[in-house]
């Protein structure tokens, strides 16, 4: 009877490694990226999991004779020897000399496209998302997602850090967290249910019982736009957090994570950031600026028109950004107050000036990527303002009951992960940096 200890051992040297095995005789696992045949000798590119290593196949290594059958998208095994030559700048550059192939797999067929240069070249975006099992091999596609992993890892070891627990919340729901009618409706057994718009409900309850806690996961919008900064599902981080001082605290938190963020993208995802000759932000201080205040900047320095008083258009955001980079030489801002029109119900109206919020949004090289602020801890005012709005308070007894049994004064917010990688990496359209997006349009693959 066999037995399974659980002791894992590495089956394969990874390339970061390879100076610990100059000389060596090692095996590495992946797809024949490229062929390159030479007199008397072949270059074999194979694409491992992180990286593309360069082999080199010439009679003289070994016994090995090559086996001409083995072609682009075969999966291999290569066993050979860890060699290094200096570049043109001093820098030691390895790879192996093959002792042997084992071909693990064939393809059924050719590519239609051409995933073994750095980037697709020529290849429409509609394209890119039709064949995404096939363009996600590209090294400058899979880096994309490498980065991201990056930024929800770095949120995550943080938040921890900061003795947030991790949740797990429901995504069907007995009502929406944002109001509004961008809500997926579901038959659900005979009963009308939603799709979440956020896990605000689930965050605020376990507020009462952790006093700090975060969530990554996916978030729903029946958002009917076609636009290059919308998807109909994507990926939420999310914290909320008790007994605050002031909504500050949680801006304060949020420039804390994405500092933590930056600095752990530049020491473990240096070789993705590189390969996308990405322009990292540096971050000492966020300037915080209120909403009315951005407005009249907007009218007075930039001479725009303001058609909605209560929120931003895109050119605003783009123009606030402007104004951040121009006056602080930075690549976020703060705005702050807005209005309590376009603020959901759990919103802390300002009791200074109550037709404005204590909540904000970020924003980054030209887009919000972030909505926070104060949450209503006191059950008369949340009620008050449920009822104010036309809200049945009936239908909201579970979630009322976080405030009718003591909430301490909190707040948080959702910080959009793929818009953050998008604007992080420079790209003009969220899709990009969606590994299978989600928009009106689009639900394969």
């Amino acid at each position: 009877m066999d037995k399974i200890d659980g002791v894992i051992q590495p089956k394969f040297v990874d390339f970061d490694d390879f100076a610990k095995y100059e000389n060596q005789i090692v095996t590495i696992a992946g797809y024949v990226h490229r062929i390159r045949e030479m007199t008397g000798f072949s270059f074999v590119i194979l694409r491992t999991a992180r990286d593309v290593v360069q082999c080199i196949y010439a009679p003289e290594f070994s016994d090995y004779r090559w086996d001409e059958n083995i072609a682009e998208n075969c999966c291999v095994k290569v066993t050979g020897k860890v060699v290094s030559s200096e570049d043109a700048k001093g820098n030691k550059r390895y790879e192996v000399q093959i002792h042997n192939v084992e071909v693990l797999s064939h393809p059924k067929e050719q590519a239609p496209i051409v995933i073994n240069k750095k980037q697709l070249d020529n290849v429409p975006l509609d394209t890119n998302l039709n064949m995404r099992p096939l363009t996600l091999r590209n090294p400058k596609e899979r880096a994309i997602f490498k980065i991201q992993e990056g930024i929800a890892r770095g949120f995550r070891e943080f938040l921890i850090g900061k003795d947030f627990t991790e949740i797990r919340t429901p995504k069907i729901v007995f009502a929406g967290a944002e109001g509004g009618a961008n809500i997926f409706k579901l038959d659900y057994f005979g009963k009308k249910v939603y799709l979440t718009q956020s896990p605000q409900f689930y965050k605020q309850t376990l507020v009462g019982v952790y006093d700090r806690v975060f969530e990554i996961g996916p978030v729903f919008r029946a958002e009917h736009h076609d636009t290059s900064r919308h998807l109909n599902e994507y990926i939420s981080m999310d914290f909320e957090m008790g007994y605050i001082d002031s909504f500050y605290d949680i801006m304060n938190m949020e420039t804390g994570a994405l500092k933590y963020i930056f600095e752990l993208l530049k020491k473990e995802y240096a070789k993705e950031l590189e390969l996308l000759q990405v322009k990292m932000p540096e971050i000492t201080e966020i300037p915080v600026i209120k909403f009315k205040d951005a407005k009249d900047i907007i009218v007075n320095k930039y001479k725009k028109k303001i058609t909605d008083f209560n929120d931003f258009e895109p050119e605003e955001e783009q123009l606030m950004c402007k104004y951040a980079q121009e006056k602080f030489g930075s690549d976020f801002i703060f705005v702050t107050h807005y209005p309590s029109k376009k603020r959901p119900f759990y919103a802390m109206d300002d009791p200074e000036d109550t037709e404005y919020t204590l909540s904000f949004d970020l924003l980054f090289r030209g887009m919000e990527i972030t909505t926070g602020g104060q949450r209503i801890h006191d059950y008369d005012m949340q009620v008050e303002k449920m009822l104010s709005r036309g809200m049945k308070v009936e239908d909201f007894e579970t979630y009322l009951m976080f405030h009718k049994y003591g909430a301490p004064p909190h707040g948080g917010l959702g910080l959009g992960l793929e818009r953050l990688t998008m604007n992080l990496l420079g790209f003009k359209n969220v899709r990009n940096t969606t590994m299978f997006p989600r928009d009106i349009n689009r639900v394969t693959p």
